[in-house]
């Protein structure tokens, strides 16, 4: 009867796993607290795409993709947005520049003029401790045609056109 009477008050055993994971806890929160302050803005860091302002319309934000997204002629190779991404690397090297405070991309779309219904103009100016640099396109909607309005521009679809 005594033995019975153990086996009664004999308390069933925990997982090993939970018991390991309860002890643990606060390393595993330490970790994962670690790990989003410091790696996740390292993964989610400012670029030039991530910049563009919020506020455009759909019909906006088809004409800056159509100008971004353009590849040259054969339509392979290096697009305008990695372009003008490479162009400012190289100005700025081993430099979080957009984290700076006195960076500031503005980019504006609008209609070339009241004429001509589906050409837009597209001006992106990219500011910074070293100056200002604004390239100015104009977007036809229906063609996908771009045209270079400055010589930042021209130098940009000059790279995309002749990158191989």
């Amino acid at each position: 009867m005594n033995k019975d009477n153990k086996k009664k008050e004999e308390k069933p055993k925990k997982s090993d796993f939970k018991a390991f994971l309860k002890n643990r806890a606060p390393i595993y929160l330490g970790i994962i607290a670690i790990f989003v302050i410091f790696v996740v803005p390292e993964l989610t860091k400012g670029d030039l795409q991530s910049s563009f302002p919020d506020n455009l319309t759909d019909k906006q934000k088809q004409i800056v993709e159509i100008l971004m997204s353009y590849n040259g002629p054969n339509e392979k190779g290096l697009t305008v947005m990695n372009s003008i991404t490479e162009q400012i690397a190289t100005d700025y090297p081993n430099e979080k520049i957009y984290d700076n405070k006195k960076t500031k991309v503005d980019l504006i779309v609008s209609r070339s003029d009241e004429s001509t219904e589906n050409i837009y103009k597209v001006i992106l100016t990219f500011e910074s401790y070293k100056g200002k640099t604004e390239y100015v396109w104009n977007v036809n909607q229906d063609t996908k045609e771009i045209e270079a309005k400055n010589s930042n521009a021209k130098h940009v679809i000059d790279i995309v056109n002749y990158y191989d």
